[in-house]
């Protein structure tokens, strides 16, 4: 209990408390405006999060993180575009409502399925962390290369269809990381005798060049276009009630996104269609679906919303990033030394307690902020783009520049936006690079710790939980290849 008390009263701190209410409310508003995303507002907001105390920068994160898919979901249902990419599957059904007259029940069950998921996934965060936490003291060296091992492979398998290209963007991660003074016997690797290179590629700038840049690229680039989106009439918060119509299907989208959270590199989207799908399936009117289904609207916004909670679990519990924001986050912890896993559990019990109540207060914040402004939102939907992509551009060459006040930064994020603009233009992802250069950290140095007591292959997996995933690993690989086997078969 005491614990507790002085969770809470870290987080009655002014400093957290105007960090929350920036996070949640700019992360609604980030997420109402197509185009931007959390991924483009955190990278820009990352370098400032350095400067402020750990709890600080993380509540206001975390406030952007998991605020902005239910902004995101304003425009999907009245103009038929996700304000975020994983609020894609809420246009199938949100928008044929809206064209229906009943924009406002749309919003309403999309708020409520958002604000049930994103409590049960808090309380999912609070009851598995601790236990996530207590197993993670018989990880050892090689079973922290595993498991990292094991998010990589993850990732590049749920690019289904874009399997090869992911494989090659998670190596291409993986070499970036290597570039510079390696952290064991301090010999430079891949500098070319160029001294900007000897601290290597800073991940940070990596990632506003991938996401914000490349973003403001394609933002000024695409054509000119300002959507329009007619006032709600109707009360939004009654029809949040509507939600307990369908609580079995909320339920069941909360498991599936906090399931598919807890799995390093698989997300929302996974999350999103297995909801989707299975709703459709138990339904009694599956003709209905992506024409207006109640039920549909339901089980896609119950499932991405309870993703960003459950993403904390093996983040907090291991220090392992299961995506790009969630790795994004894991630097703020180590640039305050704040290390992620079985000892923060032990040490600094009130800074998790402190993180679960912003949770809390968060889907609080955010659920009476939109009620409240839903009309008012409307108007960002109206932002011209190429006015967005300039203002993006300029915020985001000030945070690469105030990482180091270093202009060959500013060249790297630039070259790295002209590869994201790339990327996306070939429609190739970016996320595994990112996830690359986080887990291949982390795999080498505990690759090069174990190797010194592993005198064979199997030395490496004589262990329980390193067989374990040893077998998982294996497993994954194995039902992809037959699943795509099966596919060209069909």
């Amino acid at each position: 209990m005491e614990t507790l008390l002085s969770g809470l009263d870290m987080l009655m701190s002014l400093d957290v408390l105007v960090a929350l209410l920036i996070g949640s409310i700019g992360g609604v508003i980030i997420g109402a405006i197509p185009g931007v995303g959390p991924a483009v507002a955190i990278a820009i907001l990352l370098p400032a999060t350095f400067a402020l105390p750990p709890l600080v920068g993380l509540v206001m994160l975390l406030g952007i993180y998991g605020s902005s898919m239910f902004g995101g979901s304003l425009p999907a249902v009245l103009i038929n575009t996700p304000g975020t990419a994983v609020n894609a599957l809420t246009t199938y059904d949100g928008y044929p409502m809206t064209q229906r007259g009943e924009a406002a029940k749309a919003l309403g069950l999309a708020y409520g399925a958002s604000f049930f998921s994103g409590i049960l996934s808090i309380l999912a965060l609070i009851v598995l962390s601790p236990v996530l936490a207590k197993i993670a003291p018989m990880f050892g060296a090689r079973e922290i290369f595993l498991a990292a091992l094991l998010g990589i492979v993850l990732v590049i398998v749920a690019h289904r269809g874009q399997v090869a290209a992911a494989g090659m963007m998670a190596g291409f991660g993986i070499l970036l990381q290597s570039i510079g003074m390696e952290p064991v016997k301090y010999t430079m690797r891949f500098t070319f005798g160029q001294g900007w290179l000897t601290s290597g590629l800073d991940l940070i700038v990596v990632v506003l060049g991938l996401f914000a840049i490349s973003q403001a690229l394609a933002l000024l680039v695409d054509s000119e276009s300002a959507p329009d989106a007619a006032p709600i009439k109707g009360h939004v918060g009654q029809e949040m009630l509507g939600v307990l119509r369908h609580k079995k299907i909320a339920a069941r989208g909360s498991f599936f996104g906090v399931l598919m959270g807890m799995i390093p590199g698989v997300g929302e989207f996974t999350a999103q269609f297995m909801s989707y799908t299975f709703a459709q399936k138990s339904s009694r009117h599956p003709e209905l679906f992506g024409k207006g289904s109640e039920e549909g609207l339901v089980a896609s916004e119950s499932a991405n919303n309870a993703v960003p909670a459950a993403a904390m679990i093996p983040l907090l519990a291991l220090g392992i990033p299961g995506e790009a924001l969630t790795a994004m986050m894991l630097s703020v912890f180590y640039v305050h030394n704040v290390v992620p896993g079985p000892a923060l559990f032990q040490d600094r019990m009130d800074f998790i307690y402190a993180l679960y109540i912003a949770l809390l207060a968060l889907n609080v914040i955010v659920i009476l902020f939109m009620l409240v402004s839903s009309n008012w939102l409307i108007r960002l939907i109206r932002i011209p783009t190429r006015f967005l992509g300039m203002m993006v551009l300029i915020l985001s060459f000030v945070g690469v520049y105030s990482l180091r006040n270093s202009v060959v930064d500013c060249a790297i994020a630039s070259g790295f936006g002209v590869l994201g603009l790339v990327l996306k233009r070939l429609n190739l992802p970016s996320v595994p690079i990112i996830l690359g250069m986080v887990l291949g950290g982390i795999m080498e140095v505990k690759l090069r710790a174990a190797m010194a007591r592993v005198d064979s292959p199997l030395d490496f997996v004589n262990r329980p939980i390193a067989a374990m995933l040893a077998l998982a690993i294996l497993g994954v690989l194995v039902s992809h290849i037959l699943s795509e086997l099966r596919a060209k078969r069909a």
